[in-house]
């Protein structure tokens, strides 16, 4: 089938939509016939009359035109004009007066008076009887309404009830424009019977372009009566060919197209009254009746200074809610800015930041730019899709921020991605290179459900074709896809704000980076040299203990056992020190734990008894080598050498020196030792020489007395730090391990020690690995009996094994250097832990818990 021939078809040709932008509405040359128009030069004399006014005035128009208004008028009517002309400023200005006599004998009229183009226009109303109607104490009681509502919704929706008493109309709606000069009904009272506006969505086209500049001028607009034919002004054009100018007129005739249009809705009467803010327009308060409806000018004025004062109220709730926002807004931004300053302004920062940043500027995703990477959060384009956005962005200003709801117009790639990215909003956050913050919406596919199809029909007529006014109002969806929530004019200050102080911290921070950099390197030259010297201290100190100790070593494994033991106290030393940070640890505790592998199940031996004191790092590791020798003795020779000693370590405070005594008793005989050891080198010279205090020992035959005097500086006697109850260790002669034994331990001197004190503890065999992936072959090979696993392999942690061996139900225990502060995984956490150096005696304690439980 062949299509139709429609190339000269008028129905198709091009219509322009802008002509009812063009139509000068305001030089229409008629007014409504419910009142009359008389227009004067300044000298009085009539040069305009509407048709209608002879039936007032009771001259033909032909005898007004040329007169003066004096002539015509009455006195006290021409003397109430005068006033008011006098008090009359600027062409937008419009005065009134209510009651007025015209014409002697005549009836009485409500008069408008306002200039245009240098005539006077006065235009008559008659006046409707009010009673004791009084305008300002009518607009005060419906105030009073409103002022204690503080919700917006609320407060258009009470206007909207009272403005229906005070004008009596079928319906009264208020309407608010949107930014793309669409209206919506936000708030409506409606007589019972009639459809619902509430939530309709009317075109721009519906209020063009010049009438809602009038409206802006001119607030209030009256049709008492559709039907009602119009009063022509004449003459229509003045001496200089123009007609007259009736923006500010009251009575101004509407035209054909906006009387179709009501008639099309069924309306047969109307008031508009403009809502203002700042000079614009915000909305209206439009009324509706079905019928022909007269309101008078007093109500008309009552309600146009309602209309005023609520205009007000709208701007004030709108502040509020804006400075609620921003207020918040700066709080969350004030915040962020310090953990800008803090953590700088890499891309992981502010990622970590989103969910802090998206608060200031509510979003459904967000990209971050800084240099050459990337990161994505939330609903956003792909990588691939922002390297092209990037460019985009970079051909605009670096000191602007870019807001668009519906980014695939400006960025026509973008149209691939709207479902996720309708709406960006993007902030330059540097100079160069271009780094951004990069805010997105998605898509809402909006739903607007408008008064009948926007689309105003052509039709064609005698004179060719037209624009006619849609004739069903009723409710007409429609689907608008590819657009997100726009950005509001407080989001994009708020957005404004952030680039700004983004841009000063980050120029601050690249500023302060060399510096920190070069703080860095000292930093780290300093750490470096103490570390150095601090493994130098250390190294001497374990040559020291070696060299001295061997004096007295009978044999190798004696020189290993009091080797061992020294070093193990100091070990012990360093852990409690570290616990606290480097900082004083309690007395108490050192005894404790010193004593704890001579502990038996039952009563402890080892009697303390003191003041809570805390000695200094220096001190309390010079008083653990101290005390580890005289644990030792007491175990070897004194009264812990049976069953039935017993030591006291007592100490007391005097002149600010700490004074410890040791006292033994209930032991064996005690005799004084024919060679002086290394042992007694440390009980005897350790606190004078390190520590500047005093120390003796004596061998009474009942028991060894010692007193140590530590000086004030390295005793704290304000602290309090809990100290956990010393527990008696499992010995290890009580516990044996058998069979194929696991150890993992990366370091191969540490992995031999240990090989040979779990062969010692019963295992018949051990089999050594140094990472995961060994000892996962070994696992797979064999199954062990038990488990020693070193925490951290170097390269990698053993944290894997433990899950196999937890799996396969093998017991295990941790080995570690980091003490206490060691941080396992949830499901390893009631694991044994050997802290490092081993001894025999801690791995048994760990093989013991992690066996026997």
């Amino acid at each position: 089938m062949t299509a139709p021939d429609i190339s000269n078809d008028p129905m198709t040709e091009p219509v322009d939509l802008t002509n009812c932008d063009r139509e000068p509405i305001h030089l229409i040359s008629a007014i409504q016939p419910t009142g009359l128009l008389i227009a004067i030069s300044t000298d009085w004399l009539i040069s305009r009359v509407s048709a209608n006014a002879s039936d007032v005035l009771g001259r033909g128009v032909d005898k007004l035109l040329g007169t003066s208004l004096r002539d015509v008028l009455a006195v006290e009517a021409a003397h109430t004009l005068r006033n008011r002309l006098a008090i009359l400023r600027g062409e937008d200005a419009v005065e009134r007066a209510f009651g007025v006599q015209l014409v002697d004998g005549g009836g009485r009229f409500d008069l408008a008076v306002h200039m245009s183009k240098g005539e006077v226009v006065i235009e008559a109303e008659p006046s409707e009887p009010e009673g004791d109607f009084n305008p300002s104490a009518v607009v005060q009681s419906m105030l009073g309404r409103l002022n204690r509502l503080t919700d917006l919704g609320a407060l258009l929706r009470e206007a909207a009830r009272q403005v229906r008493a005070l004008t009596g109309h079928d319906r009264v709606m208020i309407y608010r424009f949107h930014p793309d000069d669409t209206g919506e009904v936000v708030a409506e009272r409606v007589r019972a019977g009639l459809e619902p506006f509430l939530g309709l969505r009317y075109p721009a086209s519906d209020i063009p372009r010049q009438a809602r500049a009038l409206l802006e001028r001119n607030v209030v607009r009256v049709v008492a009566d559709i039907e009602a034919i119009p009063a022509a002004i004449v003459p229509q054009l003045g001496p200089t060919g123009a007609p007259l100018d009736l923006s500010m007129s009251t009575l101004r005739a509407h035209s054909a197209m906006h009387v179709e249009y009501l008639k099309n809705m069924g309306v047969q009467a109307t008031l508009t009254v403009s809502l203002l803010r700042g000079g614009r327009l915000w909305g209206l308060i439009s009324c509706h009746h079905k019928t022909v409806r007269q309101v008078s000018y007093e109500r008309r004025t009552a309600a146009e200074l309602f209309a005023q004062v609520l205009s007000l109220l709208i701007e004030t709730r709108e502040r509020e809610a804006v400075s609620d926002y921003e207020q918040r807004t700066r709080r969350l931004h004030d915040g962020l800015m310090s953990a800008i300053a803090e953590n700088g302004s890499t891309t992981a920062n502010l990622a970590a930041m989103a969910d802090r940043i998206s608060e200031i500027v509510p979003c459904d995703g967000m990209a971050i730019r800084v240099g050459d990477e990337t990161v994505l959060t939330g609903s956003t384009p792909t990588l691939e899709h922002m390297a092209a956005l990037t460019r985009f962005l970079d051909q605009s200003a670096a000191s602007q921020v870019l807001a668009v709801n519906d980014l695939g117009k400006v960025h026509p790639p973008a149209r691939d991605y709207a479902e996720r990215a309708a709406g960006m909003l993007a902030i330059p956050v540097s100079r160069t290179p271009r780094d951004y913050l990069i805010f997105f919406r998605r898509e809402i596919a909006q739903s607007i459900t408008w008064a009948g199809d926007p689309a105003k029909r052509v039709e064609v007529g005698p004179n060719g074709i037209r624009l006619t006014p849609r004739k069903s109002f009723e409710a007409w969806r429609e689907i608008i896809r590819g657009q997100s929530a726009p950005w509001t004019e407080p989001e994009l200050r708020a957005a404004d704000a952030l680039r700004v102080t983004v841009l000063e911290v980050v120029l601050r921070l690249t500023g302060m980076a060399e510096q920190e950099r070069e703080r860095a390197s000292e930093r780290q030259d300093l750490l470096i040299a103490e570390l150095d010297h601090r493994v130098r201290n250390i190294l001497g100190l374990i040559r020291g203990l070696i060299s001295q100790s061997k004096g007295g070593a009978t044999d190798i494994e004696s020189f290993a056992a009091t080797i061992g033991g020294r070093v193990q106290a100091l070990a012990r030393a360093h852990d409690q020190i570290t616990e606290s940070n480097w900082g004083p640890r309690p007395l108490q505790g050192l005894i404790a734990n010193e004593a704890a592998a001579y502990l038996s199940g039952g009563t402890p031996r080892v009697h303390v008894d003191g003041p809570r004191v805390l000695l200094e790092p220096q001190a309390f590791a010079t008083m653990a080598l101290v005390l580890h020798e005289m644990v030792t003795n007491a175990a070897k020779y004194g009264a812990l050498s049976d069953r039935s000693g017993r030591v006291v370590v007592e100490w007391t405070v005097e002149n600010d020196d700490l004074v410890i005594r040791w006292r033994e008793m209930g032991g064996p005989p005690v005799q004084a030792p024919t060679r002086r050891g290394f042992g007694t080198t440390i009980i005897e010279r350790s606190v004078p020489h390190d520590l500047r205090g005093e120390a003796s020992i004596h061998y009474p035959l009942h028991g060894v007395e010692a007193r140590f005097v530590v000086p004030s500086k390295f005793v704290n006697h304000d602290g309090d730090v809990a100290q956990a109850p010393a527990t008696a260790p499992t010995p290890a002669d009580q516990f044996r391990l058998s069979g194929c034994v696991l150890l993992v331990e990366d370091s191969m001197i540490i992995a031999m020690d240990a090989e040979e004190m779990l062969l010692s503890l019963g295992a018949e065999r051990v089999l050594t690995a140094s990472d995961v992936q060994e000892a996962m072959r070994l696992l797979d090979a064999e199954t062990p009996t038990f488990a020693l696993l070193d925490v951290n392999l170097g390269s990698e942690m053993s944290f894997p094994i433990a899950d196999r061996l937890r799996q396969i139900g093998i017991p295990y225990a941790f080995a570690t250097g980091y003490g206490d502060e060691i941080k396992l995984p949830p499901e390893h956490r009631a694991c044994a832990v050997v802290k490092k150096p081993y001894s025999a005696a801690t791995v048994a304690v760990g093989a013991a818990k992690a066996m026997v439980g």
